[in-house]
């Protein structure tokens, strides 16, 4: 079955994870993605363990998959020439060094275009293409406010448990791409994409950030809750813990009939949501009490029938279970007699009915298809 990017051709000078992230995107989707790497040493993300799969890194394996890989010098005349015969062939290029970089070996934005007019050239940095400041998603998690409201209260600013900034740059690039490549199909012009870390995050905190933008309140770290829906938090049960995240007067009517205190919405104090927001602690204290008598498995079965919108809080086995038994498939296997066997993934979230994802190789060797 083809892909929906047949025929693409991507040359990827990404590292570690927000270029490499949107790369494999759209190398699922059918795209041809050629990565290149450093000689001898490789993406940094090669080296980032534990976890080990053999003497892989899961981290390298998890964001590489149907890529091709090429070791090149980019300051030696050898390594720039085929990388120029690379990008000469492409019809985007992904880059995330650090701004410049491109630029002093030849392989900028300016010198590609004028040879390569349709190019799609998109540049991913930490702060912006004429910042020189090293961006990893921590520093920028920090910086860009996420750790500030983020942790069990505003003494202990606290990271994302993933490199989430990342990611979603990573998603921002791609669709960047595809945006650039439907006006150049259009057109037949291609332009620069561009996007950073600390932007990405900055729009990606959405009601957070428009909170301050908008009305000028800075929004402070409070565990588990949410500044503007109540109850949305975690609650303790006679085992473990379980989310409650009610967003609708009707939900809350319903979670009080079904948790047996049918009378809490009919209380002045929580007839709304703003007046649940105002009062969540009593709120908070009146729910926590009834689902203590049960299980948190008990409570999910019951409030999920009713339709309110719950669930325990799961560890990553038990995540990637309860995916499997929704039927949404969250793990691939991609044969790779290289490994003696299959390369266990997670699986591409989007779905395409005519061109659906396919999984054609596994992680490249580092340098495995120079010869290619």
């Amino acid at each position: 079955m083809s892909g929906a990017l047949d025929g693409l051709v991507i040359a990827d000078f990404g590292r570690v994870l927000a270029g490499p992230y949107a790369t494999m995107l759209l190398a699922d989707l059918g795209a041809e993605v050629v990565k290149v790497e450093r000689p001898g040493f490789g993406d940094d993300t090669r080296h980032w363990g534990p976890p080990w799969v053999g003497e892989e890194s899961s981290y390298f394996l998890g964001v590489n998959r149907n890529k091709k890989s090429i070791a090149l010098d980019l300051y030696s005349e050898e390594g720039l020439v085929s990388a120029r015969e690379l990008v000469a062939r492409a019809d985007v290029v992904v880059e995330n060094f650090m701004p410049g970089t491109m630029d002093r070996v030849g392989l900028g934005y300016d010198e590609i275009s004028k040879k390569h007019p349709g190019m799609v050239y998109c540049s991913v940095t930490g702060f912006g293409g004429h910042n020189d400041l090293a961006g990893y998603d921590l520093l920028i998690q920090a910086v860009g406010g996420l750790m500030s409201i983020t942790g069990p209260d505003t003494e202990t600013p606290t990271k994302v448990g993933v490199a989430v900034v990342d990611v979603i740059t990573g998603l921002h690039a791609a669709l960047g791409i595809m945006a650039a490549l439907r006006h150049r199909d259009r057109t037949g012009e291609g332009q620069r994409v561009e996007v950073n870390l600390l932007s990405s995050l900055l729009s990606a905190l959405t009601n957070q950030s428009s909170g301050y933008v908008a009305a000028g309140a800075i929004p402070k770290a409070m565990g588990n809750r949410h500044p503007s829906i109540a109850p949305y938090e975690v609650f303790q049960t006679k085992d473990r813990p379980l989310v409650l995240a009610v967003g609708n007067d009707k939900q809350f009517a319903q979670l009080s009939t079904i948790i047996g205190n049918p009378d809490l919405a009919a209380d002045p104090r929580y007839t709304t949501n703003t007046a649940r927001v105002a009062n969540r602690d009593t709120l908070f204290s009146s729910i926590s009490t009834a689902l203590a008598d049960n299980t948190a498995d008990h409570w999910f079965e019951l409030l999920s029938a009713g339709r309110v919108p719950c669930g325990p809080l799961n560890d990553m086995a038990e995540a990637i279970a309860l995916a499997e038994q929704l039927g949404l498939d969250p793990v691939v296997s991609i044969a790779d007699p290289r490994r003696s066997g299959a390369v266990r993934q997670v699986a591409n979230p989007i779905r395409l009915s005519a061109t659906p994802a396919t999984y054609r190789t596994a992680p490249p060797r580092l340098g495995e298809d120079n010869q290619a």
